[in-house]
């Protein structure tokens, strides 16, 4: 019963931070993004799981290099605020692509789904665990989090599956604390100032906001390859695009556009400033500024690769990862075939191309 007194509160504090962000200047995306560049080529939509936020920052850069149009395809860009959400869409055939965490085409193949990530964008999970000044004294690791309400963008993200993996490794088990649905940017913020969570997983520019008004400290960086090492024990590959396995084999040609548009970008990233890759981006995505948009840019750029391919030993590390607590994959290690959840075929000749 607690629980669903905690899970009810939870939907209800959702929906009211929800209207309150809606309500301020900032807003968390939702829906589609201007269309790119028409072209004579064929049309894919991809679901993004926030398109402000910088993990996912490839997608909507992509579209404002103009390289989905000279890639010949045409994009149209939707946003969610959580990734799981971007999932939901591709599984139900609303989108041809989803932009969110690698770990769950894991998940999905676990529940019986073959979905695979065709670009990797990332090595790590560009994730922040934050802690709020109030209870910094309190909360110094995950073996502090029981009795804890811990914010994550959605129950089944991967911001949920990230703190109860944190939780389990320093000895607290899943059941011990509250996992709260809190969304992102200022739902999260607001949560986190009035006491709804104490402790919670979010993206910059979210915690650089956080950082500049003093609402919180880091307690595990996750920006970095070395950040991801000492917190998951490995390299964590996150943002990526996925897709359906069955779609990406019907439409080959159309896959391999994306590639190269996206193989692009994180090229150009590889070369270019933060200042220079903010000065891209849409002018709002900088909430608390351009320098402050920059710098949470340059923070978090170690976690994105150059090439868009799987990162050596990274889908071991994510197995690793949810078998410490998701129970659709506990027990199941031996029969995961990693090789079918990711594919390196067409990164592999956008480089060569």
């Amino acid at each position: 019963m607690r629980r669903t007194a905690v899970a009810a509160v939870a939907a209800v504090l959702l929906a009211s931070l929800t209207a309150c962000a809606n309500d301020a200047a900032s807003t968390s995306h939702s829906g589609a993004a201007p269309a790119g560049q028409s072209v004579d080529g064929p049309k894919v939509k991809i679901m993004v799981g926030g398109l402000d936020k910088v993990i996912y920052l490839p997608a909507m850069l992509t579209q404002r290099l103009g390289y989905f149009a000279e890639a010949g395809v045409n994009v149209e860009l939707m946003s969610e605020p959580a990734g799981v959400n971007a999932t939901t869409a591709l599984l139900a055939g609303d989108v041809q692509g989803a932009v969110g965490f690698y770990d769950h085409t894991i998940d999905l193949q676990a529940k019986g789904k073959s979905v695979e990530s065709v670009v990797q964008f990332s090595q790590a999970p560009g994730e922040v665990e934050v802690v709020s000044s109030k209870q910094a004294d309190a909360v110094k690791s995950g073996a502090d989090f029981k009795g804890k309400k811990l914010g994550v963008t959605s129950l089944g993200s991967s911001t949920d599956f990230l703190t109860k993996y944190l939780a389990v490794k320093n000895g607290v088990p899943v059941s011990e604390f509250s996992p709260i649905a809190v969304g992102a940017g200022q739902t999260f913020i607001a949560a986190l100032q009035q006491g709804s969570i104490d402790a919670g997983m979010t993206t910059d520019p979210t915690v650089a906001n956080i950082l500049a008004k003093d609402l919180g400290k880091v307690l595990y960086d996750m920006r970095t390859p070395e950040g991801s090492r000492a917190a998951l024990g490995g390299l964590y590959p996150s943002s990526s695009l996925y897709m359906n396995t069955d779609w990406v084999e019907k439409n080959k040609d159309t896959t391999q556009k994306l590639a190269n548009a996206f193989v692009k970008t994180l090229k150009w990233m590889s070369t270019h400033s933060p200042e220079e890759i903010a000065a891209k981006m849409p002018a709002d995505y900088g909430q608390g500024g351009a320098d402050q948009y920059a710098a949470a840019i340059k923070a978090t750029l170690p976690m994105f690769t150059t090439d868009g391919v799987m990162p050596a030993g990274g889908p071991k590390t994510v197995l690793a990862v949810l078998a410490a607590f998701h129970p659709d994959v506990q027990g199941k290690e031996s029969s995961i075939d990693l090789a079918k959840t990711y594919t390196t075929e067409f990164v592999s000749k956008a480089a060569a191309g």
